[in-house]
């Protein structure tokens, strides 16, 4: 499950770097972010988690702005 949790993130990511500048495509980074979370702490990359978390407090600013 995890797996397929990490590919549908991934998938959200590859699509979301297209539309960037959408508002469509922020929300989708976000969401790919959050999926691909979990994959990095099912596998203890804490690295990685608070580059995502970072990442996410990022896209929202800019969603937001």
């Amino acid at each position: 499950m995890i797996a397929l949790v990490g590919w549908i993130g991934a998938a959200l990511m590859c699509a979301a770097s297209f539309t960037i500048d959408a508002d469509y495509g922020k929300a989708m980074a976000i969401a790919g972010l959050s999926l691909l979370t979990l994959q990095a702490y099912s596998n203890s990359c804490y690295n990685l988690i608070l580059l995502n978390a970072i990442s996410i407090g990022g896209f929202s600013y800019a969603l937001y702005l």
